[in-house]
């Protein structure tokens, strides 16, 4: 376990960088929701915001969250680093799994999109658009404040 305490610059960076990237991908696919949703079904415009979908997801979204909890756990497993009978690193996991549902949801959304069965309006998305902001903020506020 050595090696993890000497690698920790190293592996926070790349869970920081791994972090932002999913972060990137989570505000932005639902706002391509809230366009896609107005779109007619077969038309162009639809069919462009399907290809930018898979391919946010998949190409970003997925690696990035894989990522972030790999370099995340790893950091939780580096000796010394997180004090688990504290309250901030539960409550900061739990944000965590909601970015996990949320992503969950957003990739079977964008299935439905990718068949032309969305059901939901633009308003839905516009909402489900602050979902992964109120994650983030619980999440840094959690690590960097650690009120609990």
């Amino acid at each position: 376990m050595s090696w993890l305490a000497a690698g920790y610059p190293w592996i926070k960076a790349a869970h920081i960088v791994s972090v932002m990237a999913w972060m990137a991908g989570m505000l932005y696919l639902p706002r391509l929701f809230v366009y896609h949703a107005d779109a007619e079904p077969g038309s162009t415009l639809s069919e462009t915001f399907k290809v930018m979908e898979r391919r946010l997801l998949r190409g970003i979204i997925n690696p990035a969250m894989i990522a972030s909890m790999l370099f995340g756990g790893l950091l939780a497993a580096t000796p010394g680093l997180v004090a688990w009978a504290e309250a901030w690193i539960w409550m900061k996991l739990a944000a965590v799994l909601g970015l996990v549902v949320a992503h969950h949801f957003f990739a079977r959304w964008r299935k439905e999109f990718a068949e032309d069965r969305n059901t939901r309006p633009a308003k839905f998305y516009r909402q489900v658009n602050e979902v992964p902001t109120v994650l983030l903020i619980v999440i840094v506020i959690m690590v960097v404040v650690r009120p609990f």
